[in-house]
C-alpha cells in the first residue's frame, strides 16, 4: 500500500526488480548527533541518533561542503506570507538563487549543495507551505497554484532581486509556474531537477502504465477522503521501513539513502496537520501542466535529468517532452545524468554542480541592458 501511495503522487513507481535492487543495496549509515529542538526534523534525527548505526561503505562519497542539517535548521527563519509561517534559510553572497524541494521533502534535502552554492551566490532555501517546518493550516486546500504565487511573493517581499530557481520534482513546477507567471522581471533563470507533470498523477494521463493502474489509484483516492483510513494509510506510508524502500527505489545512488535522508523527509510527517497537506495534495487538482507553460517562460532554462527516474522518466511523457525541448527552445539547455534517480541534487550533487556551476556563471548580468529592439 506505501508503493501505491508513492504511485498515486508520482506517475509512476520502480518495477519489482528495481525495488529488489534497491533493497540489495542498503545500507546502514553512521549514528547522527542533533540538537536543534524547534524544528521536527532536528527531533527526528535525535531519535535516529539513539538506534543502530554501524559504519557505511560508500561507492560515491558525499561532498566535502555538505552542510550539517544541525547547521541549516539553526539559520532558518521565517517569513510570514497571507497571515501563515513560511520557513526559510539565507546564506552566502552574490546574485540569489531559490531552491524549492519537491513532495514531502524540505530545506534539509539541499543538504549537499547549500554550501558549495553559497560560496558564490546567495542562496535562499524555502519550505513550501504544508511542509518541512512551513506552517500547516487545517483545512488548507494545497495547490500548484498556491505554491507558484507563495514563490512569487518572496521574490518580491524577501529576496527583492531577479532570482534563479532551482526545483526538484513538484518544486521544479511550481518554478515553471511562476517563471511563465511572473510579470516583474523576478525570474533570472530557471534550473529543473527531474520536473514534475503535476502535483499528482491525474496529470499523467496518456502514459499506457498509468491507464493500468487508474482504478487502484482512484480507490486510494476514495480512501484517502476517509480521515480513519488516511490516518492509517500515512502512517505505514512514513514507517521508516517503507520510507527507506521507497526513497531506494527512486535514488540511483543507494548509498545516499542515509538514515539523515529518511529522518528529513519522515520527520515533518510527524507534525499537527501533515496528514491534511498529504490527503490534500494527493488527492487535489494536478495543477497546470509544464507542457503547457514552457513556451511562456523567456528566462534561460538548465534542465538536469536523473536517467534511472522511476516517477518522471525520460521515455515517459513528460520527459520525452522535456528531451525534445533544447531542438524547439533556444533558451533551453539539457543534461542527462547517467546512474542517478528523482533527486539528482541529492542523489549525486557532485554530477549536478558539475553541470549547474558552469551554466550559472555563463548567465548574463541581471543588471545587463536588455538589446536594442531593431526599428
Amino acid at each position: 500500500m506505501a508503493a501505491a501511495l508513492a504511485t498515486h503522487h508520482h506517475p509512476l513507481t520502480s518495477s519489482p526488480a528495481a525495488r529488489t535492487r534497491a533493497l540489495h543495496h542498503r545500507r546502514r549509515s553512521s549514528s547522527l548527533s542533533f540538537s536543534s529542538p524547534s524544528f521536527p526534523q532536528g527531533r527526528a534525527l535525535r531519535r535516529a541518533a539513539a538506534g543502530d548505526g554501524g559504519a557505511s561503505s560508500s561507492t560515491v562519497a558525499p561532498p566535502s561542503a555538505s552542510s550539517s542539517l544541525e547547521e541549516l535548521y539553526r539559520s532558518c527563519t521565517t517569513w510570514t506570507w497571507r497571515g501563515m509561517r513560511v520557513n526559510y534559510l539565507v546564506r552566502g553572497d552574490g546574485a540569489p538563487l531559490l531552491l524549492v524541494h519537491g513532495f514531502g521533502a524540505s530545506v534539509g534535502h539541499w543538504r549537499r549543495n547549500i554550501g558549495v552554492l553559497s560560496e558564490s551566490y546567495t542562496v535562499y532555501a524555502i519550505d513550501l507551505l504544508g511542509f518541512g517546518a512551513s506552517e500547516k493550516p487545517p483545512g488548507f486546500s494545497y495547490t500548484m497554484e498556491t505554491w507558484a504565487q507563495m514563490i512569487l511573493d518572496f521574490l518580491d517581499e524577501v529576496v527583492k532581486r531577479p532570482t534563479v530557481l532551482v526545483g526538484n520534482s513538484v518544486g521544479s513546477l511550481a518554478c515553471v509556474i511562476a517563471a511563465a507567471e511572473s510579470s516583474k522581471d523576478l525570474v533570472r533563470g530557471l534550473v529543473l531537477l527531474n520536473c514534475a507533470g503535476g502535483m499528482n498523477n491525474k496529470a499523467i494521463v496518456d502514459d499506457w502504465r498509468i491507464k493500468l493502474l487508474l482504478p487502484l489509484l482512484w480507490l486510494i483516492d476514495f480512501l484517502l477522503k476517509q480521515r480513519r483510513i488516511a490516518s492509517v494509510l500515512f502512517e505505514r506510508v512514513k514507517d521508516r521501513n517503507n520510507l527507506k524502500d521507497i526513497l531506494l527505489s527512486v535514488y540511483g545512488n543507494k548509498d545516499a539513502v542515509d538514515d539523515e535522508l529518511v529522518e528529513i523527509i519522515r520527520g515533518p510527517a510527524d507534525g499537527e496537520g501533515a496528514l491534511d497537506a498529504f490527503v490534500s495534495t494527493v488527492t487535489g487538482p494536478p495543477g497546470p501542466s509544464p507542457i503547457a507553460l514552457m513556451p511562456a517562460v523567456r528566462a534561460p532554462v538548465l534542465l538536469l535529468w536523473g536517467d534511472r527516474d522511476p516517477f518522471t522518466p525520460i521515455d515517459g511523457p513528460v520527459g520525452r517532452y522535456f528531451s525534445a525541448l533544447p531542438g524547439e527552445l533556444p533558451n533551453v539547455t539539457l543534461h542527462m545524468l547517467e546512474g542517478v534517480g528523482h533527486c539528482p541534487h541529492d542523489d549525486r550533487p557532485d554530477l549536478v554542480h558539475a553541470k549547474l556551476l558552469p551554466w550559472l556563471d555563463g548567465l548574463p548580468s541581471a543588471a545587463a541592458p536588455a538589446p536594442a529592439q531593431a526599428a
